[in-house]
């Protein structure tokens, strides 16, 4: 994996958590709406859309790089329309780079041919 690419899925992966936590909260600000007279939700829905967005081009972004099937790129999309799939992407990717490590450091000693 070249170092563009791991940037790529380094900045998806650290851009989930704090999307999904948003989400999360503009779910409970929207409950506290409804129920009292706090009102966040523009405020929030703010801050989550902004995060949205920066999760849909570094998704976008680590497709390209990456080369993901279909299928995995679809499923982290669909991960960060879920109110909790920002912490499942972010698990995932960590995994998926932690892996990419330890495969090159073997192909660095020899270990491997791949």
């Amino acid at each position: 994996m070249d170092i563009k690419t791991a940037t790529a899925l380094r900045r998806l992966r650290l851009v989930s958590a704090p999307e999904a936590v948003s989400f999360l909260l503009l779910l409970v600000c929207s409950v506290l709406k409804r129920t009292t007279d706090f009102n966040a939700v523009p405020v929030m829905g703010a801050v989550h859309g902004i995060l949205f967005i920066l999760y849909v081009i570094f998704w976008a972004d680590a497709w390209n790089r990456a080369r993901w099937p279909l299928g995995t790129a679809a499923l982290y999309f669909v991960l960060s329309v879920l109110p909790t799939g920002g912490f499942f992407a972010e698990r995932r990717l960590r995994r998926e780079a932690e892996d990419s490590v330890i495969a090159a450091r073997a192909r660095k000693e020899g270990i491997v041919n791949a």
